[in-house]
């Protein structure tokens, strides 16, 4: 068997954690992706719907993604319990912002080399909890998909 072959397919257990590089390159992963929402202007809206500074954003997310990833979840022992539909129903998000943030999180993913692989399981993965996320938001404000 070939080591490829014997490792966990992203998804299982703690394998797509540690294929970001662990909590190290989840950190590095989230503040790219932040950098980059900063600094593109077709990101620049997304990032304009966070609350300044970034930083609770940024440590939110980190700790989030290291629980839905596969390992500790620290998310709850910080800022307690999350639904991520319910977290975001503030926000208006349609088509726009979930097609804007699945598109830097993939670019922040590319930008820091890992294999295509994993960019294509994470965004595919990401779409999920994306698209829900918009149907609360359009059943909150009563907006269409545009």
């Amino acid at each position: 068997m070939t080591e490829a072959s014997t490792r966990p397919a992203f998804g299982e257990g703690d394998a797509t954690l540690q294929a970001v590089g662990g909590m190290e390159g989840l950190t590095k992963l989230v503040h790219n992706f932040y950098r980059i929402m900063a600094e593109t202007s077709d990101y620049r809206p997304l990032f304009e719907m966070h609350p300044q500074p970034i930083d609770t954003s940024i440590d939110k997310l980190v700790l989030f993604l290291h629980g839905w990833m596969g390992g500790e979840r620290m998310y709850a022992k910080k800022y307690g319990q999350i639904a991520l539909p319910r977290a975001h129903a503030h926000l208006q998000v349609n088509d726009k912002e979930r097609l804007m943030w699945l598109n830097c999180m993939s670019d922040a993913i590319r930008d820091l080399g890992y294999p295509e692989e994993l960019r294509a399981y994470l965004v595919s993965a990401f779409s999920v909890p994306a698209g829900r996320i918009q149907q609360v938001s359009q059943a909150t404000h009563g907006q269409g998909s545009e």
